[in-house]
């Protein structure tokens, strides 16, 4: 019966850590969603180009750092700055990606691009661990903090890139999400997600509509490994793995395809995965503890390919024979 009370004592700080973490793991599922939905390719380098923008943010704000400019200039506007750079260098990265190793093999078997996506994920984490031992010595990185104060509310901490990455992460979703349902760019995006040979039809340039789809799915994916990188301090060449295949159950637990429902499937996830990671301990009596808490993740993916593979917010659809 302690359990409960300590449970209680503890659920706000996992619900915000949840929340944050969920944030983080629905912008990076936007980029699977938003690929998927137009060429049903499952873009498993996206969590790598998560990766490659921390680490280009993480530069950024070394070399300002080393130059000695980083005092000299408003906080805000150097993470802005950080931001809009590897949103930038990110986005054209997913674009090479899509034009290299996506688009010749459109018209192949699905399994194909699958392979060349799973390659292009090993190229990107060994080019980032060489320029990282290189520059560094070690592909382990500690990042420069802009912001390191914390909030203490009785046993809830609160820390100042919590509430920039919560921020941060509800104006990109907003933004993408306005994009898409009432431009004329997002009109032609959710048209070639319908039928690519109709659009085209329709004068809509179908290559450009998937550059400008890997453009902004990365560019997401870049700031939010930005974000990470300013919440959790730490990063390495491999972070991008394990948070893109969690970021994928996300976007399947909501409905891949459906941007919403990535959204919302990251929150989910975010916050169940904190709550295994706290309270699994005390609930098992110490049998299992908080490194068990990615099983949650997996678990979840399979519970929803077994009872409700479309995802919470999908819709069936009938192969067409």
């Amino acid at each position: 019966m302690r359990v409960i009370p300590q449970l209680l004592h503890s659920l706000p700080q996992v619900l915000v850590d949840g929340v944050t973490l969920g944030a983080v793991y629905a912008t990076v599922a936007l980029g699977y969603t938003m690929v998927y939905g137009i060429l049903e390719l499952i873009n498993f380098a996206h969590g790598e180009i998560f990766m490659s923008g921390a680490f280009i943010g993480t530069a950024i704000l070394i070399g300002l750092n080393s130059a000695g400019w980083l005092g000299h200039l408003p906080k805000l506007l150097v993470l802005l700055l950080t931001l809009a750079v590897a949103m930038g260098l990110t986005g054209l990265l997913g674009m090479g990606i899509e034009r290299v190793a996506y688009r010749p093999l459109r018209n192949a078997p699905r399994l194909i691009p699958l392979i060349s996506a799973i390659g292009v994920s090993f190229v990107l984490q060994d080019v980032v661990r060489f320029i990282a031992e290189w520059r560094t010595g070690n592909y382990i990185v500690t990042g420069v903090t802009l912001y390191g104060a914390e909030l203490n509310l009785g046993s809830l901490t609160v820390k100042t890139n919590t509430l920039i990455v919560l921020g941060a992460a509800v104006l990109m979703m907003a933004g993408l999400d306005l994009f898409v349902r009432r431009t004329r760019w997002g009109t032609a995006m959710r048209a070639v997600a319908q039928d690519k040979d109709t659009a085209a039809l329709m004068s809509i340039n179908v290559n450009r509509v998937i550059a400008l789809t890997f453009f902004m799915g990365s560019a997401l994916g870049g700031a939010t490994g930005v974000l990470f990188a300013q919440q959790y301090g730490t990063i390495d060449p491999y972070i991008g793995f394990i948070l893109g295949l969690k970021a994928f159950t996300a976007a399947v637990l909501g409905g891949i395809g459906n941007i919403r429902g990535a959204m919302f499937g990251g929150f989910v996830l975010g916050i169940l995965e904190m709550f295994a990671s706290a309270e699994l301990g005390p609930l098992t009596g110490g049998v299992l503890g908080a490194e068990y808490k990615d099983v949650f993740a997996f678990l979840i993916l399979i519970a929803v390919l077994l009872f409700k593979p479309e995802g919470l917010f999908g819709q069936a659809v009938k192969e067409k024979v």
